[in-house]
């Protein structure tokens, strides 16, 4: 019998190369997150309150906090002490932490502590941010996320979010404090009182803070009125009233007719690049004596003609017998909420990071995380970053898969 003759017991497919299936097994990382004490003016917020440092360390993290971090925002040392964290008074041990976690941006003198090739999650504040900041980021070859830049499943920012509606419910506890007499206001009372007409109440967006501010000055029983330049946030938001409400879009007859009755104006109207200016010197000139208008959006360089920066210290001034609070972070006056508000994002994001086995894993598997990415690895990957500074970018898809 002819050995070549015998058939084989294999299939053609079966003799051709296979590609070899590995099982990948997920391997948890340790993270080592440093928790340095916020410096820039008037920041009081934490990133991480004591529960959740707690949460981190009895999953197996490490979390170096500098004294006095959590302070302004009524956590002790002790408390973080308590909650597993490891308190330290040596900034530059802080910032020599593989991952470092802030609100603020970090300044040049801190940047200059930060190791080669560490994580950074902080805020960007793109407008506030210069050249160098990225040429330094760049040369230590830093991986950066910029948290107002983070998506959730649903695609919405949940920090932004979550700072909005700060924003828009103390804009109506504020502008309650400066209707007073001991602020100098009318003696007003946000609230409805019987036989006692309400509180008239304009607000500009209708967006988160709108929404917000919409919501509390109605749980006050003030009298509402909401103008958007999009039909379709103002459906929304009398949706999520669930009751009706008066909204118009910004048509300046009616707008003007509203600013002359107002007793309160909260300005929540941010542009792209600038807030555009709705209400002119001239309408703020035909209102009440008295009045009292928030400015929220005057980090975006204000929606009222009149306003002008202020600050924590000194936040309110007076023109043509309006009164003006004008400060841009307003969040930052309830420190404590606030903290406990971005804590509750952040702590599913680190969580989510270790399990994963380090970032680059998280990143891979997250898209809304990596939507946070500014930089990675030294290389800028934000086309928004790049346009502003005029600088090359890479997309991340192409770098991390």
């Amino acid at each position: 019998m002819n050995p070549h003759s015998s058939k084989s017991p294999f299939t053609t497919s079966e003799l051709l190369p296979q590609e070899e299936m590995l099982e990948i097994q997920r391997s948890k990382g340790e993270l080592f997150i440093g928790l340095p004490k916020e410096t820039s003016y008037q920041e009081k917020r934490v990133c991480l309150t004591p529960d959740a440092v707690n949460a981190l360390t009895q999953n197996g993290h490490r979390v170096l906090i500098e004294s006095g971090a959590g302070l302004e925002a009524n956590f002790s040392d002790k408390d973080y002490s308590e909650a597993g964290g490891e308190i330290t008074r040596d900034t530059a041990k802080v910032f020599a932490c593989p991952m470092i976690l802030k609100i603020a941006p970090p300044s040049e003198k801190e940047l200059a502590l930060i190791k080669p090739q560490a994580t950074l999650i902080s805020a960007l504040q793109l407008k506030t941010r210069n050249k160098s900041y990225c040429e330094t980021l760049a040369k230590k070859r830093i991986t950066a996320l910029a948290f107002e830049f983070i998506k959730d499943q649903f695609g919405g920012f949940p920090a932004v979010r979550a700072l909005s509606e700060i924003a828009g419910t103390s804009s109506v506890l504020i502008a309650a404090e400066y209707l007073s007499n001991m602020s100098g206001g009318n003696g007003l009372m946000l609230g409805n009182i019987s036989g006692v007409p309400p509180v008239e109440v304009v607000i500009l967006g209708a967006g988160t803070v709108g929404e917000f501010a919409t919501r509390s000055a109605l749980g006050l029983g003030a009298s509402v009125k909401v103008f958007d330049s999009s039909l379709t946030k103002l459906r929304c938001l009398q949706s999520n009233m669930a009751r009706p409400l008066y909204t118009s879009t910004l048509q300046p007859k009616t707008l003007l007719k509203a600013l002359k009755r107002a007793d309160v104006v909260i300005g929540a109207i941010r542009g792209k690049n600038r807030s555009p200016i709705i209400i002119t010197e001239e309408m703020v000139k035909k209102m009440k004596k008295g009045a009292v208008m928030i400015d929220v959006s005057i980090d975006m360089g204000g929606c009222i003609e009149t306003s002008s920066i202020t600050t924590h210290d000194e936040p309110i001034f007076e023109k043509h017998g309006v009164i003006h609070y004008c400060v841009p972070n307003i969040p930052s006056r309830y420190s404590r909420t606030a903290s406990l508000s971005l804590s509750n994002i952040f702590t599913p994001y680190l969580l989510q990071i270790g399990e994963e086995g380090g970032l680059e894993p998280a990143l891979r598997i997250d898209s809304g995380l990596r939507n946070g990415l500014y930089f990675y690895h030294g290389i800028l990957t934000n086309k928004s970053v790049s346009e502003w500074f005029d600088l090359n970018h890479r997309d991340p898809n192409l770098l991390i898969f």
